[in-house]
């Protein structure tokens, strides 16, 4: 995560120490405008997944020490199913995962990649697709996020 100005950094370090402290792991911390105000969002995580009673349990304990930061709303959310991959621990955790990559810009005629993930670093992101490795500057790729896998939902039925 790198932030963008220094609260963002106060804001991160606050939130990673209250992460560590209850067993969570920071994924993401932003700060977002929309048209009701400003949004603090911080994403967490745990091994198995978070529930609706941690992310109360972190918003409970991380808001008295964020009082004194501009925001409007504070939401401690799940990064989903289809996170973004942005970290270390996300990328060692996704790798052989099917992930889409979105470009700034086309690349070969393509504005996204999918497949499995290959391996990931600051200077290329290497996904699996079909039978060929495809290797993308880093500085050309948007986002790469997990693609969830359904099966499991269309066994169900």
């Amino acid at each position: 995560m790198a932030p963008k100005n220094a609260n963002m950094q106060r804001i991160t370090e606050i939130c990673e120490r209250f992460a560590k402290k209850l067993e969570y792991y920071l994924c993401d911390v932003a700060m977002e405008k929309e048209p009701t105000g400003r949004y603090l969002r911080i994403y967490i995580d745990k091994d198995g997944g978070v529930t609706l009673d941690d992310c109360e349990k972190y918003h409970r304990a991380v808001q008295p020490s964020l009082e004194d930061y501009d925001y409007d709303f504070l939401e401690v959310c799940s990064p989903g199913i289809d996170r973004p991959i942005k970290n270390q621990r996300d990328i060692d955790a996704s790798i052989g995962l099917e992930v889409a990559a979105k470009l700034y810009k086309p690349l070969n005629g393509q504005k996204s990649v999918q497949g499995a993930l290959v391996r990931m670093n600051d200077e290329e992101v290497v996904i699996l697709s079909g039978e060929e490795e495809v290797a993308l500057p880093r500085k050309s790729v948007a986002q790469v996020r997990l693609v969830p896998d359904l099966s499991a939902l269309d066994e169900e039925e």
